[in-house]
C-alpha cells in the first residue's frame, strides 16, 4: 500500500453520477479462469437490462501472456469499443504499470493490494483488494486457488458499481450449467469480497449501473455459435475442417448442433459427419466432393487456412460445385496476430483461385446475419452452383453480443437447377449449357437413374456437355458464361442496408462489425453539424444500389479494417467512373474499431 497512495477527493474533483455510459477492461493474465470471472460481471450486467459488449482481447499462447477484458456499458444502446476504459481491474503484475499509465484521468483503478511498487498517480481513484487474504480463507489449493483468485475483484467490481449479487449468482448458475458445487465455491469469495469492500472502502468515484429494461427477450451469443446454428438449419449435412484461431468454435458450435437436430427420428442414427481433416486443403476437398454428390456441405478456416485452399477453389468456381466457407477473419500476413481482428482477406477471396476467378462473398454483420447466412449461403451456392464464401472477423466471430432470439428460417431450401431422371429424359442434359440466359447450367447428382444424367466435373477446359476440350471457342464460350452467372449473382445476394440522409453530401461504405463504431460515430458527426448517410455492404459482387449510392453524394469514405483499403479497391474497379468518389479510411492495428477514430478520420479529410 506504501508505493501507491490513495488520491484524495480533491484530485479528481467531485462529479456527477456516471450510470451505465463507461468501459470496463480486466487485465488478467491468460490461462487463469478469468474468463468466466469476466463472463459474470458481462452476464449479470446484461440481465439488469443494461446494453452491454465484451470483448476479449487475448494472446496467441496457450497461458501466461496478458489478457485484457473490455466491457462497454451504455445505456445508449452502443456497442462499438470505447477507445478508453473508466474502470481498470488491475490483476495482473507483469502490465499492471502500463495499464495504470494509460488509465484516463478521474478512471478507477482495482488492484491487487499485494503487490508493491505501483506507480503513483494523483488524478485517480485507487481500491486496493488484499486478495491473498480472501484466496487463503477459501481454503481451495493448486489450480482451484488460481481461478478463485479473479472472484475476488467479482465481489470487488460488484459491490463498487452496485451489480447485485443476485445477478453474479445467476450468471455462475449459467456459466457453469447449475452446478451447484462449482457456482457456491466461487460466489462464496465473490459475496466475502463483496461484503469486505463494503466495510472497508469508502467509494469516491462518480461509475456505477442502474437497471433498465433494454435487453428483456434477448439472447447473447458468440459470431461462431449463431453461423453454426444457422448452418445447421439451413441444411448442413457434412463438415470437414481443420483447427485455426478464430474458426475453431464454428465446428465446435456444429459438433454441439448436429448431434440434437440431425438424427433420424426412427433410428436414432447421425444424418451428417463431421471429419476433421489432416490440412485445410484436404478440407475443402472433401467438402467439394460432398458438393459435388448433393450434399450441404462446409468448412470454417480463417486467412491462412483459407491460402491453402486457393487450388480448390479454383476447381470448385471452374468445375461448378457448390460449398461454403466461412472465413473468421484475423491479422495476417503470414501468421500475423491469430488473436487480433481484421478485414484482411477481402481481396484475396474475391479473387481466390488462380486466372479468372470471382468468387461470391458474404459480410455478415451481427450474430443475426452470422445465423441467417447459414441458409443463405448454402442457398447461394447451389443456386449459383459454385463455392460461396462468408468472411466473418475474430470480434464477431468468438465475443459475446446481444441479439433479438433467431427466429426458424423464412427462406426455403433452394436446391437450384437439379435434374431427375425424368426430366434428363423429357429435356435431355448438357451440364454447361446456358438454356436461361443467366449463366446457371442444369445439374444432376450422383444415382440418377438415366444413363445420359452422368457427367465429369473437371478442372481441364470444357465444352457444354462437360467434354474435355482445348478449343478456342469453347473456352471463350465457357468463360463468358462464367461472367453472366456472375452478374446473375449481383441479384441474389443480401442486398446492402441503405440509410440515406437528404442532407448529406457525405457518404460512408462499410462492412462487417465496423459497423458499430460508425453508427456511434455518425451520431456524434451528426450532433456536430456533419451529416452523413451509409451504405453496408453484405455481400460481393455489388449491384446497382451501390453504385447509385456513390453517384448520390460528393465524397464516399470507404471504412475498413485493414492496411491497403481492399474494398475500396474493388469498388473503385467494379465502377471505375465513379473512382474518383470514392476515399478510402483504412485503418489495422488488430483491435475492434472505435467510433472516435471514424469521428476523426472523417474530420481530417474534411478538413475539419
Amino acid at each position: 500500500m506504501e508505493a501507491l497512495e490513495i488520491a484524495p477527493k480533491t484530485a479528481v474533483g467531485e462529479r456527477p453520477s456516471v450510470v451505465n455510459d463507461f468501459s470496463i477492461v480486466a487485465a488478467t493474465a491468460n490461462g487463469t479462469g478469468s474468463q468466466t470471472a469476466n463472463m459474470a460481471i458481462l452476464r449479470a450486467l446484461f440481465k439488469m437490462g443494461i446494453p452491454v459488449n465484451g470483448k476479449n482481447i487475448f494472446p496467441s499462447n496457450i497461458q501466461g501472456l496478458p489478457t485484457w477484458y473490455h466491457i462497454r456499458v451504455s445505456h445508449e444502446g452502443y456497442v462499438a469499443r470505447r477507445h478508453t476504459s473508466e474502470v481498470l481491474i488491475a490483476f495482473n503484475a507483469a502490465t499492471v504499470n502500463e495499464d495504470i499509465r494509460i488509465l484516463p484521468p478521474g478512471g478507477i483503478c482495482i488492484y491487487n493490494e499485494d503487490w508493491r511498487s505501483l506507480p503513483q498517480r494523483d488524478d485517480i481513484i485507487t481500491y486496493g483488494i488484499p486478495v491473498n487474504q480472501f484466496v487463503r480463507d477459501s481454503g481451495l489449493k493448486g489450480k482451484q486457488k488460481d481461478y478463485i483468485t479473479n472472484m475476488v475483484y467479482v465481489g470487488a467490481v460488484a459491490q463498487l458499481l452496485e451489480i447485485p449479487l443476485q445477478k453474479i449468482e445467476e450468471a455462475l448458475d449459467y456459466l457453469f450449467n447449475g452446478r451447484r458445487k462449482l457456482i457456491d465455491s466461487n460466489m462464496a469469495v465473490a459475496k466475502t469480497a463483496f461484503e469486505w469492500v463494503a466495510e472497508n472502502i469508502e467509494k469516491r468515484d462518480p461509475y456505477r449501473v442502474a437497471e433498465m429494461n433494454a435487453t428483456e427477450g434477448q439472447i447473447m451469443i458468440t459470431g461462431n455459435e449463431a453461423g453454426a446454428l444457422g448452418s445447421v438449419y439451413g441444411g448442413a449435412t457434412f463438415v470437414a475442417w481443420y483447427p485455426i484461431t478464430p474458426s475453431t468454435s464454428f465446428v465446435d458450435g456444429l459438433n454441439e448442433y448436429l448431434p440434437k437436430l440431425r438424427r433420424d427420428p426412427e433410428t436414432g442414427e447421425n444424418t451428417f459427419a463431421v471429419v476433421q481433416s489432416e490440412d485445410e486443403l484436404a478440407a475443402i476437398g472433401m467438402i467439394l466432393g460432398a458438393g459435388w454428390a448433393g450434399a450441404r456441405s462446409v468448412t470454417a478456416t480463417s486467412g491462412p487456412g483459407l491460402s491453402l485452399m486457393a487450388e480448390f477453389a479454383g476447381l470448385g468456381y471452374f468445375a461448378e460445385i457448390p460449398a461454403v466457407i466461412w472465413d473468421v477473419q484475423r491479422v495476417g500476413p503470414s501468421t500475423g496476430l491469430p488473436t487480433r481482428t481484421g478485414q484482411g482477406d477481402v481481396i484475396s477471396t474475391y479473387y481466390l483461385g488462380h486466372g479468372d476467378t470471382k468468387n461470391v462473398i458474404l459480410f455478415p454483420a451481427t450474430v443475426r446475419e452470422c445465423f441467417d447466412f447459414g441458409t443463405t449461403s448454402f442457398n447461394l451456392a447451389e443456386h449459383l452452383q459454385t463455392p460461396v464464401f462468408v468472411l466473418s472477423d475474430l470480434d464477431l466471430g468468438m465475443n459475446n453480443w446481444m441479439s433479438e432470439p433467431f427466429e426458424f428460417p423464412t427462406e426455403p431450401i433452394n436446391r437450384g437447377k437439379v435434374l431427375t431422371a425424368q426430366d434428363v429424359q423429357e429435356k435431355g442434359f448438357a451440364r454447361y449449357l446456358d438454356i436461361d440466359g443467366d449463366g446457371v447450367g442444369y445439374r444432376t447428382l450422383p444415382g440418377n437413374e438415366h444413363p445420359l444424367g452422368a457427367w465429369f466435373a473437371r478442372g481441364t477446359g470444357h465444352n457444354e456437355k462437360a467434354v474435355y476440350s482445348e478449343r478456342s471457342e469453347d473456352w471463350l464460350n465457357n468463360m463468358a458464361r462464367l461472367q453472366r452467372k456472375f452478374d446473375t449473382a449481383r441479384q441474389l445476394v443480401p442486398a446492402p442496408v441503405v440509410d440515406t440522409v437528404a442532407e448529406a453530401k457525405i457518404g460512408i461504405i462499410a462492412f462487417g462489425t465496423t459497423k458499430f463504431a460508425i453508427d456511434e460515430a455518425r451520431d456524434r458527426l451528426a450532433a456536430n453539424g456533419l451529416p452523413t448517410s451509409f451504405l453496408r455492404l453484405r455481400a460481393l459482387p455489388v449491384n446497382d444500389t451501390v453504385k447509385e449510392f456513390v453517384a448520390q453524394h460528393d465524397r464516399v469514405y470507404v471504412v475498413e479494417l485493414n492496411r491497403d483499403g481492399q474494398m475500396h479497391n474493388i469498388l473503385q474497379t467494379e465502377m471505375p467512373e465513379l473512382a474518383a468518389r470514392l476515399h478510402s479510411l483504412a485503418f489495422l492495428d488488430g483491435m475492434p474499431l472505435t467510433a472516435r477514430w471514424v469521428v476523426e478520420a472523417v474530420l481530417a479529410r474534411e478538413g475539419k
